[in-house]
């Protein structure tokens, strides 16, 4: 018997003040990284996925940016003194899909 599947990791970025473009309030965004791996016998092997979004903490929106746009907001966020590329704590693990 072969056990395999997907973990999902989310991993914090960064935390921006951007305005938010569903509640229009200029508040903190969380940008974070999902990357899906594929799993054999539950061991993590390589990643299947891997995608970028910003959360609002006034609201709650999530908007999905491409690595490109990602990039770019940490480099922002460095130049305004936030820390580029730091991730905070340790990667939220998902449940597992088979």
């Amino acid at each position: 018997m072969i056990i395999f599947g997907t973990k999902g990791y989310l991993y914090q970025l960064a935390i921006l003040t951007l305005v938010c473009g569903r509640c229009g309030n200029p508040a903190a965004h969380t940008l974070r990284k999902r990357v899906t791996k594929f799993t054999l016998f539950f061991v993590p092997l390589f990643p299947i996925s891997t995608k970028y979004a910003t959360q609002c903490t006034f609201c709650g929106a999530e908007q999905s940016v491409t690595k490109e746009q990602a990039d770019q907001l940490l480099v922002q966020g460095a130049g305004a003194g936030q820390p580029y590329g730091q991730q905070y704590g340790s990667p939220q693990q998902q449940p597992h899909q088979h």
